[in-house]
C-alpha cells in the first residue's frame, strides 16, 4: 500500500510543477498517516495529535497553542477577537498586512476594546514614535516577496511599549525568531508541508477580551469544544519528525533562484524570505506543467515561491528553476 501511494505521489507531483505560496507539493507521508480517528476517546489519534502540538510549539518558541478547523484569516480573527484591544498599529507590507487592517476595523465596530487602528508603512519603520498597544504584522508578505525580520519588528514593539502579533503563515519555519512575539498565527499548509484545513494561534500571555461567538472563542478553543482538523493534523505527524528534511528543499530551491534571476532582485537580502521572490521582470515558462504564483493584487514583475519540490526533502537540487525564464 505504502509503495502505491508513494508512486502515486511522485506521479502527481511530476506532473505539475507549482511556484505558489502554498500548499507545498504534496509529500507521501501526508497520504500514508491518514486514516480514521476521533478527537476523544481514540488514544492513537491523541498522540498524534500530542506530537503534533509538542513539535509546533518548539517550533515556534511559544508556550501555549490551539488549532481549528480553518484557513490562516480564521486564526487571523481568532487573533484580533482574543487578544487586540486599545491602540493597533498595523505594519502596512501589502495585501496581507492590508487585511490586517480590515479584521482590525471590522471588529472595531462591534467591539469597544479597540479604540482606534493605524497603518504606518514598513519602510518607515526607524520613523514610528508614540505608544501603542499593540502591533500586529506580516513578518512574510507573500504579495510583495518581503520579509521583514522579526527582530526588527521587536525592536519596533519595545519602542512603542505594544505587545507584538505576527500574521506567521508565511514564516512559520522557514524563518527564525517567532518566540519574539506575544502571539503569532498560521495555517498547516505553506511552509509546514501539510494539508490545507487547520489553523493554528501560539501565544505566551492570556487573551484578556470577551468574545461574543462561540466557535471564535479561544477558550472554547482551548477546550476542544468543536471538531477539529483531525485528519490535517495526522497529515503533519511524520513530517514535522522530519521537518529539517523537508525545509532544505525550500533553501535549495531559493538558493538556485538567486543565483539565476540575481540581476532582477527587488530587495537585498535582509528582506529575502525563504518562501518566495520578487524580481522586477515577468516571469514566465514554456511547459504546460509549471504553476505560476499570480498575486491578489496586482505588481510589476513577478513573485516566485519555493515550495515545489517540498516531496524531495534534501535532495531537492532546485532544478524547476530551469523551468522559468524572463519574458523580454
Amino acid at each position: 500500500m505504502k509503495k502505491m501511494i508513494k508512486d502515486l505521489v511522485k506521479k502527481k507531483n511530476d506532473n505539475k510543477i507549482i511556484f505558489t505560496a502554498g500548499p507545498a507539493s504534496i509529500i507521501d507521508s501526508n497520504i500514508i498517516n491518514l486514516g480514521p480517528c476521533f478527537g476523544r476517546g481514540d488514544n492513537e489519534y491523541n498522540k498524534t495529535y500530542n506530537s503534533v502540538i509538542k513539535k509546533l510549539k518548539k517550533i515556534s518558541g511559544l508556550k501555549k497553542i490551539i488549532t481549528t478547523q480553518g484557513s490562516g484569516s480564521t486564526a487571523l480573527e481568532i487573533v484580533a477577537l482574543n487578544f487586540l484591544k486599545g491602540k493597533i498599529l498595523i505594519v502596512s507590507t501589502g495585501y496581507y498586512s492590508d487585511r490586517l487592517f480590515q479584521i482590525s476595523n471590522l471588529i472595531k465596530k462591534n467591539n469597544k476594546k479597540i479604540k482606534s487602528v493605524t497603518e504606518k508603512n514598513w519602510k518607515n519603520l526607524d520613523k514610528i514614535k508614540g505608544r501603542y498597544d499593540w502591533i500586529w504584522a506580516c513578518s512574510t508578505e507573500t504579495s510583495h516577496g518581503l520579509k521583514i525580520p522579526i527582530t526588527d519588528l521587536k525592536k519596533l514593539a519595545r519602542r512603542t511599549k505594544s505587545k507584538l502579533a505576527l500574521d506567521a503563515t508565511a514564516s512559520i519555519g522557514l524563518e527564525v525568531n517567532h518566540h519574539l512575539a506575544d502571539v503569532i498565527s498560521f495555517s498547516s499548509c505553506k511552509g509546514l508541508f501539510g494539508l490545507t484545513g487547520a489553523c493554528f494561534v501560539c501565544y505566551n500571555i492570556n487573551p484578556t477580551n470577551k468574545v461574543n461567538t462561540f466557535v471564535l472563542d479561544i477558550k472554547n478553543l482551548e477546550q476542544k469544544r468543536m471538531t477539529g482538523p483531525y485528519h490535517t493534523i495526522q497529515s503533519l505527524e511524520k513530517v514535522l519528525q522530519k521537518y529539517n528534511y523537508y525545509k532544505k528543499s525550500v533553501v535549495q530551491n531559493k538558493k538556485k533562484m538567486i543565483r539565476k534571476f540575481k540581476d532582477y532582485l527587488v530587495y537585498p537580502k535582509k528582506n529575502q524570505p525563504f518562501l518566495c521572490t520578487y524580481v522586477n521582470k515577468k516571469i514566465i515558462s514554456n511547459s504546460s506543467k509549471v504553476i505560476l504564483y499570480k498575486p491578489r493584487i496586482k505588481i510589476s514583475g513577478s513573485i516566485v515561491c519555493h515550495i515545489g519540490e517540498a516531496h524531495l526533502g534534501k535532495n531537492a537540487k532546485g532544478k524547476i528553476i530551469n523551468f522559468l525564464d524572463i519574458d523580454e
